[in-house]
């Protein structure tokens, strides 16, 4: 069911708010672009524009919409709270479902998902109710936080109500291992813990066990094995019909409505046996789902106690060991050897080599060194070599690292967080089943009701007809149809996030696994990301001094990656002579930069720059020197100086040496078209995209001709990859099919804005997601169409009398926990080795 609402919004130019404004349009087609947003458009109210949305809130979050406007340039001032947490009490998709509803429809709650494992995220309005409204409804519900506190989400607001819980009881403790543990299991799920529905499950078949065994004495009167069937559906049923009111008074008719009919009906047949077998088997193969959600849970929760509890800190000149919730941004931190790193930060002090696959998936150690130059960079500046994240583990050397982040805030607490909040997207094929239980099980009860009318067609007493349409009832009940998706869905997210891969929710994981096409950006992700001027080429008649000293003035006011490497190179060439002053230095967007120097005006850019701007035209010399170097694969800036043409530089960004061999995989893989989009010229986009083996690429492109780019292809492959670094690359991203951001482990906005990030910087992560998906749709479609054939089957033959109540059963959970089985397959799914 689609949802109207809308967000307070101030765009980055705050004076361009109308609607046919470019950077309006561009945030509106990128949203109208993802699947689940039928329509997003801006409006001018009396104080703030307006976005409003009409989305689908099984297919898309208002959090993820709220990254998403962030990624494409918008600013979002929002009245809604964000909450995600944890809770006991919901193993299944049927106990998700009902949650979720319920949630939905209590005051004050804009949206709310609910995974099998127990993983809530909220919408709220923040000024008619509050986090802790909220957590005390989740009581209520007998669904009470598995945490101690809510877990804090960046971005969510906490003005209105919300403030009214303290600051200090909001934040205290909340990432400290509380989730899952012993001491909290025994508070719920009834007398027996968290194993009451198991050991209720075992006692009815103990019950039932001992009823048939005790019958088959002549010396044991009836009343023995009456009493034992009757306990039998006690512990059976228990449970079961807890669940069946619950989901009767909100309106659903679900699968334990179904099984308690069925068993109502065999104990009015007098058949109490063959009730409390449908009973032990039914309520075993829930206490088993439960077990396998718990598997897929403890995955995810595997990763939260990555972090040790303590940290060695230095504070006043001594050294004192604390709880990690107490570490301060700037605290100098110990790290003995072979112990596990309790926070991100970097080195300040010693080296060594440090296991971080736990949160970058890189299988070999990586060596760390003391940070140099700076000492409070911002976090963007810390280079790989000596960046370090809490839950990894340090090798044979000592480290004293500077913390960089709370514990709240680290990179693998925040992976935790995201992964735990995918969990609570459906995927399309889950909602597909979703619809489909809708419609199925109300015509299941009319076809029962059909059924007991057989009589007036065939002879056949009643209690036959009966017998007939109960099992009917059970043959028809779509246990495993249920729990096919979610099972692959969320074993498959936690595979992912243990192999350095933040995948967000169902969705992306099934789109991942079915796309054809890939589009990458070329700087930082097919290449190394870090170019160096290579060839410097003087005009006729021009010094190599004149031309490297007019290209440093003007570059070294510049913080693009070109410039940069310009000025590294030619401070050095120059040698420390004195360096000309260049003022009114502007960016030429895509095409170059202008400056003055001593009343000359400056341009510096590609050769597409000076058919554009007016001046003296190209001579034929530069033109030649520049298609020379383009051949070459390297990216070229023509320099001018008034009338007069300096030179031409060039600079060259290395392909990564992973490149080749990855794009092979991904073809082994099934991916049949990949291209490169670069800002680079057409020339050098050619050589670089032909040495990589892509189809295609795609240059001279600025950012909104990349967006276009991924439109075009997205609309001749139906399904598209955007790869780049989820910054400058966020709209052609957004407007992907899948985003995916490389090196997410060390940027935020990577993290936040792609569907799915890999965690490192490494590119070879690519085809173990794709293939990851592809292993993960494989298995999704297994499951629905056994559980859905199973289904066929047993129906016709139910009807037909050639399957009675007690083998149906035995099937319906048999079927039940085949598709289970076949999902946990994907929790130690491996690479193939066969790749090149």
């Amino acid at each position: 069911m689609a949802t109207d609402t809308q967000l307070d919004l101030t765009t980055v130019l705050p004076e361009a708010l109308d609607e046919q404004d470019a950077c309006v349009q561009r945030l509106t087609a990128g949203l109208q672009a993802r699947a689940g947003i039928m329509d997003a458009h801006v409006k001018q109210g009396d104080a703030a524009a307006q976005l409003c949305l009409h989305f689908e809130p099984d297919v898309i979050s208002l959090q993820r919409i709220r990254e998403l406007a962030l990624s494409l340039g918008a600013r979002v001032e929002s009245d809604f709270g964000h909450l995600s947490l944890d809770v006991d009490g919901v193993s299944r998709p049927a106990r998700a479902q009902l949650l979720e509803q319920r949630l939905r429809n209590a005051p004050g709650i804009a949206e709310a998902h609910v995974s099998p494992t127990g993983s809530v995220a909220v919408e709220y309005f923040a000024d008619q109710t509050s986090e802790q409204a909220i957590v005390d409804l989740l009581e209520r519900f007998g669904t009470p936080p598995r945490t101690a506190r809510p877990r804090p989400v960046e971005g969510a607001k906490t003005d209105g109500p919300a403030a009214a819980v303290p600051e200090a009881e909001k934040h205290e403790k909340h990432d400290h291992k509380h989730e899952g543990h012993a001491d909290h299991d025994h508070k719920h799920g009834g007398i027996f813990g968290e194993r009451s529905e198991l050991i209720f499950a075992v006692l009815c078949a103990v019950t039932l066990a001992a009823g048939f065994l005790l019958g088959l004495s002549e010396a044991v009167p009836d009343a023995v094995s009456t009493a034992l069937y009757v306990a039998a559906y006690f512990f059976g049923g228990y449970y079961t019909t807890k669940e069946a009111i619950q989901t009767v008074m909100a309106k659903r008719f679900e699968i334990d409505f179904l099984m308690l009919v069925a068993a109502a009906g065999a104990a009015v047949l007098g058949d109490l046996a063959e009730g409390a077998l449908l009973l032990a088997l039914f309520s075993i193969g829930h206490a088993l789902e439960s077990y396998a959600m718990g598997r897929a849970r403890h995955a995810i929760q595997a990763l939260a106690e990555l972090a040790p509890a303590t940290a060695i800190v230095r504070r006043d000149g001594a050294e004192q060991e604390i709880p990690v919730e107490e570490l301060r941004v700037g605290d100098t931190v110990i790290i003995k050897p072979n112990t596990r790193i309790p926070s991100d930060g970097f080195v300040i002090v010693g080296t060594s080599s440090v296991d971080q696959a736990a949160v970058t998936g890189e299988s070999i150690p990586v060596d760390k060194v003391p940070l140099s130059g700076q000492s409070s960079p911002g976090a963007k500046d810390i280079p790989a070599e000596s960046r370090i994240y809490a839950g990894t583990v340090n090798g044979p050397g000592a480290l004293e690292i500077e913390v960089t982040k709370l514990s709240k805030d680290s990179t693998l607490a925040r992976v935790v967080r995201m992964v735990s909040e995918a969990q609570a997207q459906t995927s399309p094929t889950q909602q597909f089943t979703d619809r489909f239980q809708r419609v199925f099980v109300p015509a299941v009860l009319m076809l029962v009701v059909i059924l007991l009318f057989a009589g007036l067609v065939i002879d056949e007493p009643f209690s036959a007809t009966l017998y007939r349409a109960l099992s009917v009832l059970v043959a028809a009940s779509p246990c495993a149809l249920a729990i096919s998706t979610p099972s692959a869905v969320l074993s498959g997210l936690a595979r992912a996030a243990r192999g350095g891969l933040l995948i967000k929710g169902g969705g992306p994981l099934e789109n991942l696994g079915t796309l054809r096409a890939i589009a990458f950006d070329k700087t930082g992700t097919l290449t190394e990301g870090k170019p160096e001027m290579t060839d410097v080429a003087p005009a006729n008649g021009v010094k190599e001094f004149e031309l490297l000293s007019v290209a440093l003035a003007v570059e070294s006011q510049s913080d693009h990656p070109l410039a940069a490497a310009i000025v590294t190179a030619a401070r050095a060439r120059l040698d420390g002579k004195p360096p000309l002053k260049a003022g009114a230095v502007t960016s030429i967007t895509g095409r170059g930069v202008s400056a003055l120097i001593d009343g000359d005006e400056i341009h510096i850019g590609k050769q597409l720059l000076f058919s554009e701007i007016d001046g003296a035209p190209l001579p034929a010399e530069i033109t030649g020197t520049t298609a020379r170097l383009e051949a070459a694969g390297r990216t070229t800036m023509v320099v001018r100086r008034g009338t007069r043409y300096l030179g031409v530089l060039g600079l060259m960004d290395t392909p990564r040496s992973s490149a080749e061999p990855v794009v092979a995989r991904l073809r082994q893989a099934g991916i049949r078209h990949m291209i490169m989009l670069s800002g680079d010229n057409q020339t050098v986009a050619d050589a670089v995209a032909g040495k990589l083996g892509l189809d295609e690429a795609r240059g001279d492109l600025l950012p909104e001709d990349k967006v276009k780019a991924v439109i075009d292809l997205r609309t001749r492959e139906h399904k598209v990859a955007m790869v780049g670094d989820g910054v400058n690359d966020a709209p052609a991203m957004a407007n992907a099919t899948v985003g995916i951001a490389m090196g997410a482990a060390g940027s935020d906005v990577a993290m936040e804005t792609a569907d799915v990030a890999l965690m490192g910087d490494d590119l070879e992560r690519l085809p173990f997601a794709v293939n990851l998906s592809r292993k993960s749709s494989r298995i999704i479609r297994q499951n629905l169409w056994a559980s859905l054939g199973i289904v066929a089957i047993l129906i016709p033959a139910t009807i037909t009398g050639a399957v009675g109540i007690g083998l149906a059963v035995v099937i319906h959970e048999g079927s039940t926990l085949l598709v289970v089985a076949n999902a946990l397959r994907l929790l130690v799914y491996r690479e193939p080795k066969n790749n090149p």
